[in-house]
């Protein structure tokens, strides 16, 4: 059994799936999810937008989210999926999702964040064409950087945005409370936004959470966390369950 208690905050569909996997690796968790997830009112944009799919040289999709609630779209107004694109996606998970609804989709083969995403070989490869257009499938202002990367490398970037995430009302003091009822003696977050709400729930209380180590997915996130005055921070290089649980192994357990 490790000696690690975690809280997540993960959206609350993936925390129940996070949670029986770290479970079955002997570790204990309590969630609290700090982002809850809005499907956008779908408008005129949206559906020229998806109309035009087959223009595009890619379509890079960032997340779980993004990928059911596009997916929806696509098979609402494509009768069969166009030829013309090259489908990416962030990490394993969100492939899945589109390898199942039969596309032909690539990501990084370790590590699940931007940095790693934007390395993909296939990824350059469907750039080498004249005028070099792609379509990121994303949440409000998710993953701005794969936008202006991609944009530096000479490709048209257009921004379909599908939902929003928000932090659900909590009372006030509900962090402080579930570490110490849980015992639990670290936090885990899944993206920048999910840090930015963690800082926010906590409030007052942040002096106390940020003294817990703080399992990130990327060194962006990590940098956030720094400035944040975070004490002990790991970065997963990754936000899948995998990135999560080797981080855990490879880090010290707290002696509390």
């Amino acid at each position: 059994m490790s000696g690690w208690r975690l809280l997540l905050t993960r959206p609350a569909e993936d925390s129940v799936a996070l949670a029986a996997a770290l479970s079955e690796a002997g570790i204990q968790s309590s969630s609290l999810p700090l982002l809850a997830i809005e499907p956008l009112v779908e408008t005129a944009e949206q559906r020229a937008t998806m109309l035009k799919l087959d223009r595009y040289s890619a379509v890079v999709v960032v997340s779980k989210p993004a990928a059911r609630l596009g997916l929806q779209l696509l098979d609402r107004y494509w009768p069969q999926p166009p030829f013309g694109p090259v489908w990416f996606s962030v990490g394993a998970a969100t492939g899945a999702i589109l390898e199942g609804f039969g596309l032909d989709a690539s990501w990084p083969a370790s590590g699940d964040d931007s940095e790693a995403l934007l390395a993909l070989p296939r990824l350059a490869q469907a750039l080498e064409v004249a005028d070099p257009k792609v379509l990121i499938l994303r949440g409000e202002g998710g993953r701005e950087h794969i936008a202006e990367t991609l944009r530096s490398r000479g490709a048209q970037v257009d921004c379909l945005e599908l939902y929003r995430r928000y932090l659900p009302d909590y009372p006030p003091g509900i962090l402080v409370k579930t570490l110490r009822s849980e015992r639990l003696n670290a936090v885990m977050v899944s993206s920048g936004q999910g840090l930015e709400s963690l800082r926010e729930l906590a409030g007052s209380d942040w002096s106390l959470l940020r003294e817990l180590p703080l399992f990130v997915p990327s060194p962006r996130v990590a940098e956030m966390a720094v400035a944040l005055g975070a004490k002990t921070i790991v970065d997963c290089r990754g936000a899948g369950t995998a990135a999560l649980l080797a981080a855990l192994r490879e880090n010290p357990e707290p002696a509390f």
